[in-house]
């Protein structure tokens, strides 16, 4: 069975996940941040991994490198994309009161982290949030009613 690449070289694409080295990027510590989800990059190069994925050799410009993603983590540069101000795993804090069924559960500046990033939420971006006072919970919280913490 033959794979058929989604794109060509030369050809303009957007991560859509954060990568991360995984212990084969010279400089880097395994787990480090490489490139952020939304970042833009041209196809450089296409080969295989395994046999049986195909991996593109993405040149970001921004940042000025070179990293194999798989087609999974790519989409086209023309495709619909929503950008948000924050990831997973990001500390954040609330904005205001934050309520459910009318019960005050989160505070003004109590701290959360980011568990996932729904960007296809009405209205916009919103994240899964775990907040430290909460044990064991997880809130669905617009980005609107989220800061970075000071």
């Amino acid at each position: 069975m033959a794979l058929m690449p989604c794109w060509q070289i030369d050809d303009e694409v957007r991560v859509i996940r954060n990568v991360r080295d995984d212990g084969t990027f010279p400089g880097a510590q395994m787990g480090d941040l490489l490139i952020r989800r939304g970042s833009v990059g041209v196809i450089r190069d296409i080969g295989t991994f395994l046999q049986d994925q195909i991996v593109y050799s993405v040149h970001f410009y921004a940042e000025n490198r070179l990293i194999g993603c798989r087609e999974e983590e790519l989409i086209g540069l023309a495709e619909a994309w929503t950008p948000s101000r924050f990831e997973f795993r990001d500390k954040v804090q609330s904005r205001a009161v934050l309520k459910v069924a009318g019960e005050a559960l989160v505070g003004v500046g109590d701290a959360g982290e980011i568990l996932k990033v729904v960007r296809d939420h009405p209205g916009g971006p919103a994240y899964h949030v775990h907040f430290a006072i909460l044990p064991g919970r997880v809130l669905l919280i617009p980005e609107t009613m989220l800061e970075s913490p000071a």
